[in-house]
């Protein structure tokens, strides 16, 4: 199965970033082989839509799942309508530990957007 992670680098050992939108990589893992790519987050620098900029990237690598520390409601909207599921970190540190307990299907699925518009922080 193909999953996503936010990171603040772009390596298995690095430290998750909660944000889904303005991470500053996205880490494409095949938990079958654990062969990773990374890639910078087209929405980090975006001035607007970075949530969805974001979410259409997970969608294009044909990801099954995206793992993130929230998730706004565009995103949201955006992975849902792409039918990807969305798990939150928890309290895993780096991005390992959060594959791990993906494959132990350990990590929280999200039915809802985690923060709101209005959410500091939503807006660059």
């Amino acid at each position: 199965m193909k999953i996503v992670l936010t990171t603040v680098s772009p390596n298995l050992e690095t430290d998750v970033d909660p944000r889904f939108g303005r991470a500053a990589c996205l880490l494409v893992v095949d938990t079958n082989t654990l062969e990773w790519k990374a890639q910078t987050n087209p929405g980090a620098s975006a001035s607007g839509g970075a949530g969805i900029q974001a979410a259409q990237f997970v969608a294009d690598q044909h990801a099954q799942a995206a793992i993130s520390g929230d998730f706004g409601p565009h995103a949201f909207d955006a992975l849902q309508a792409a039918g990807i599921t969305m798990y939150i970190y928890g309290d895993c540190q780096n991005a390992q530990q959060a594959i791990e307990r993906f494959k132990a299907g350990q990590l929280q699925q999200v039915g809802s957007p985690t923060r709101g518009e209005c959410d500091s922080g939503h807006h660059g």
